[in-house]
């Protein structure tokens, strides 16, 4: 069974992204450690929150192929009844590159993307989760747990889904929609990490629908990035 699995996500992989020219890992690409996969990236302030950024071209089609084999040779979702994956402190390889990519990214625009004092905490992340979402499924809204500190990052992949945003105390403004696409990368710092609730809604028929239009969702993998609170 075990088997059948994994030719099952190797078809996926075939699928999705075509055939992979080679057998490398993406943590074990010379590229991925270069500002040369950032250079082009293009970042969107979501204006009616402060402190929510959005970059939509983050990881390419061919970097995208390359995290999504890396998590899926973890094993983490060969039972199909498993669809989260937790990491404390000691991170996979993949995930710590992964990192080390968001920081170099923030750190080659002139934007205040994250708080600098952020950027100076060493690991910028040592907490990761990784949800596997199959069509239909989502998450309710909530504000991340406060053992957890400033500043969360999500990499989107496989599948687009909309990500809702709502004020904790509910008078205060109105709920704001963001597009997450595969491959790209959402930062929340400051009000958007405490004074927003952020949730998936497939309440209505189980589908979302953008721009007017209903999106096309299969399944999506999502990598969560936090930094746990000093004891």
């Amino acid at each position: 069974r075990r088997n059948k699995l994994m030719d099952d996500e190797a078809e996926h992989l075939k699928a999705a992204f075509g055939d992979s020219s080679d057998g490398e890992d993406f943590a074990d690409r010379p590229e991925n450690r270069s500002l040369g996969i950032v250079d082009s990236t293009v970042w969107e302030r979501v204006e009616e929150i402060n402190g929510l950024w959005l970059c939509r071209n983050f990881l390419s089609i061919h970097h995208q192929s390359d995290l999504l084999s890396a998590i899926l040779k973890e094993g983490w979702f060969v039972e199909e009844t498993i669809n989260q994956a937790m990491r404390f402190g000691d991170l996979p390889s993949w995930a710590t590159e992964l990192c080390d990519l968001i920081l170099e990214t923030v750190e080659s625009v002139d934007l205040s993307v994250l708080p600098a004092d952020l950027l100076w905490r060493e690991p910028l992340f040592d907490q990761l989760i990784v949800n596997l979402y199959q069509p239909g499924e989502g998450i309710c809204a909530h504000v991340d747990l406060l053992r957890f500190e400033d500043g969360i990052a999500i990499v989107s992949l496989e599948s687009p889904c909309v990500m809702r945003f709502s004020p904790v105390e509910a008078d205060e403004a109105e709920d704001v929609d963001v597009l997450l696409s595969p491959g790209s990368l959402i930062l929340m710092s400051g009000e958007a990490r405490y004074q927003w609730k952020h949730e998936i809604n497939r309440k209505e028929n189980g589908f979302q629908v953008w721009q007017g239009e209903e999106i096309n969702q299969k399944r999506r993998i999502s990598i969560t990035l936090r930094k746990l609170c000093q004891a």
